[in-house]
């Protein structure tokens, strides 16, 4: 099993030059970082946010950001309604806790189910199946332009998931204590068989994310809490199923090859450590925004209090609806701060 683990992944140039680059922006960032305690504590809050809707997004939630930010906040006084807001309430708690307590938490089986009930903690459709394995198949398919079913793919079948689910975490443990395979190889390899096996009835997808995002930090990227990787991965979707279902036509076969999707992954966290460089060359968040965004962020100066539809009227090109979420991003960021509720709302610089 540890062979077939090992031979499907085919080192290339690419692959290792990839590697190399986010490796040298991760001692860049390690060797460098002197951003404010403040700010990193601004930048998770917000990447937690949009982590969070990126990952249900892609797995067919339709809540923006702001949406999500307005739920997690009112967590606290009632609990989340409908389908859309359980999955964003449980994936929210999932990332908060693994960017709290990667150094504590271990990669085993008990882990993974744990972080399967959190994940689906608050969902009322999915009682019996948080953090069990499937007890029926669940094969992934597409309808077609007739409305036809097409099988993409067909995982493992629910009495093999716990034999294979083991056999894959020993593999990983095991490559990470001997250091003969880089990092970032054994997480591709590791989250390609994961959703290859698609162990649950729900929230594959999330949870395989959440599990890169725990990997790397163990594995010492330090940034992931402050670059959202699944906005990265969302804004590549049809890339990212590309990758995986290119992979995974070869899998369980005699020459079984993950190129597509190590490459393609690989591309998502040199993206991630690209904007994670941007972070570290100024201490001052505004360099996080782009020209646009300052723009809005000026309109603020004097004390001036303004409601995004005031907003609007002085910048007449840009969209209510991109204003809207460049004045949530800058209330992220700690740069503006927002005054009342609902049509009264209005923001002021802090």
């Amino acid at each position: 099993m540890n062979s077939r683990f090992n031979k499907r992944i085919r080192v290339t140039q690419a692959m290792l030059h990839k590697i190399a680059r986010i490796d040298e922006l991760k001692g860049l960032w390690r060797g460098s970082a002197k951003l404010n305690p403040h700010v990193l504590k601004q930048l998770k809050a917000s990447v937690i946010i949009t982590s969070t809707g990126a990952s249900t997004r892609i797995e067919g939630s339709r809540m923006s950001d702001a949406e999500v930010e307005r739920l997690l906040r009112s967590l606290k006084t009632k609990a989340p309604k409908g389908r859309d807001a359980e999955e964003v309430a449980g994936c929210a708690d999932l990332l908060g806790r693994i960017f709290d307590n990667y150094k504590t938490l271990k990669l085993t089986e008990g882990q993974v189910l744990q972080f399967h009930e959190i994940l689906l903690h608050f969902s009322t459709k999915d009682k019996l199946e948080k953090g069990r394995y499937k007890s029926t198949d669940n094969i992934v398919i597409a309808r077609g332009d007739k409305g036809e079913e097409i099988v993409l793919f067909r995982p493992t079948l629910p009495f093999l998931v716990k034999k294979e689910m083991d056999d894959v975490l020993v593999w990983a443990v095991n490559a990470q204590q001997k250091k003969e395979l880089h990092p970032l190889l054994i997480t591709a390899n590791f989250i390609f068989e994961f959703l290859a096996i698609h162990p649950f009835h729900d929230g594959n997808g999330r949870l395989s994310r959440a599990l890169t995002n725990l990997l790397l930090l163990q594995s010492g990227y330090a940034y992931i809490p402050y670059v959202s990787l699944e906005e990265i991965i969302e804004n590549q979707k049809d890339e990212y199923y590309l990758a995986l279902r290119g992979a995974q036509r070869w899998h369980k076969t005699g020459h079984e090859d993950i190129t597509t999707w190590v490459l393609f992954l690989l591309d998502v966290l040199l993206k991630q450590a690209e904007a994670a460089q941007s972070l570290i060359e100024s201490d001052d968040p505004e360099q996080l925004l782009s020209e646009g965004q300052i723009a809005i962020l000026r309109l603020f100066e004097g004390d001036k209090t303004l409601s995004p539809k005031e907003v609007s009227a002085l910048l007449k090109e840009t969209p209510l609806p991109t204003i809207k979420q460049t004045l949530t991003r800058l209330v992220k960021l700690g740069l503006i701060k927002r005054v009342g509720l609902g049509r009264a709302t209005r923001y002021t610089k802090l």
